[in-house]
């Protein structure tokens, strides 16, 4: 394919790849660009474990999992139902989400911390009841400690798993990433997050052997929409990968409450590694770093010629 034809076919899917991220392609968000400005290296800096992760292509993977996931605890499902406009705004939530993962890992430690303070001040207005896994009403707040952990511990899980499965070397293995990544979870209100993998995973385990997620009607609605998502139709062959990966790499008692089947192990190489190809992909259409990363680089460089 010469030059130009392979223009004609990346171009445009390059365009709808970053719209899907950013919330648009005609220009960089100016969130990005104020990561230039700030007057230190941040939390985690290059070589850090969080770079690794959230730089990297298997985040695509990650945020399917981490919904998933997270739609099993019924607090946080129902602040998901109640008030977010994941319907109307898909594409604008995942901005957000990508925005703040982005800020805290790039960002100066004084934007980090505004961002965070930023999600929380909308989180306040999200309450409500829901019906635990115990069958007891309960009132919810997007910000109470125990939902807030759920979601910390269901995101680290997710970016850690799918980052093991598809990602380059990790900068103090598992342990490094968990560890580094609990300061995130410090500034969305979580105290002592854990700091090990095997913490994380059997904080995740003791809450799902006490029976405090369920699965339902309700959460395979969610899980509908999520294999579903009104994407630009180039990119829907893609997704569907990407979504049955990150399917793949759940626990089976996780599948089964989101009503999901098992990946046949006959399928699990094939899936594999056609995931890999199209995460391959993603990365020769965004290029070797992410933009956040490159505004974050030249504030360093700036900072280092001060």
């Amino acid at each position: 394919m010469t030059g130009t034809a392979a223009d004609r076919v990346l171009t445009p899917l390059r365009s709808r790849l970053i719209e899907t991220l950013a919330g648009r392609s005609d220009e960089v968000p100016a969130w990005i660009l104020r990561l230039e400005e700030g007057e230190d290296a941040g939390f985690f800096g290059p070589g850090s474990a969080s770079w690794a992760v959230h730089g990297g292509m298997p985040t695509l993977v990650a945020g399917v999992r981490a919904l998933l996931l997270q739609a099993l605890h019924p607090g946080a499902l129902a602040g998901v139902r109640d008030f977010s406009r994941y319907r109307e705004d898909p594409l604008g939530r995942l901005a957000g989400t990508i925005q703040w993962i982005h800020t805290v890992t790039f960002g100066s430690r004084d934007q980090a911390v505004a961002g965070s303070e930023m999600v929380r001040s909308l989180h306040r207005r999200v309450t409500g009841t829901f019906v635990d896994g115990h069958g007891v009403t309960r009132p919810y707040s997007a910000n109470d400690p125990e939902l807030a952990r759920w979601v910390h511990l269901a995101f680290t899980d997710a970016f850690l798993t799918a980052h093991e499965q598809w990602g380059g070397e990790l900068p103090g293995g598992a342990d490094g990433y968990v560890d580094e990544w609990a300061t995130a979870a410090e500034l969305m209100g979580v105290e002592d997050a854990p700091r090990t993998a095997a913490a994380l995973r059997g904080e995740i385990d003791a809450i799902t052997d006490a029976g405090e997620l369920r699965g339902g009607p309700e959460v395979e609605e969610i899980v509908r929409f999520i294999r579903r998502a009104p994407l630009r139709r180039m990119l829907r062959p893609s997704y569907r990968i990407l979504f049955r990966a990150a399917v793949s790499t759940l626990e089976p008692r996780h599948r089964a409450m989101l009503g999901l089947p098992s990946t046949p192990v006959e399928r699990m190489l094939p899936l594999h590694s056609a995931t890999g190809a199209v995460l391959s992909g993603a990365r020769v259409l965004l290029g070797p770093q992410t933009q956040a990363e490159l505004a974050a680089r030249r504030r360093l460089a700036r900072l280092a010629g001060a």
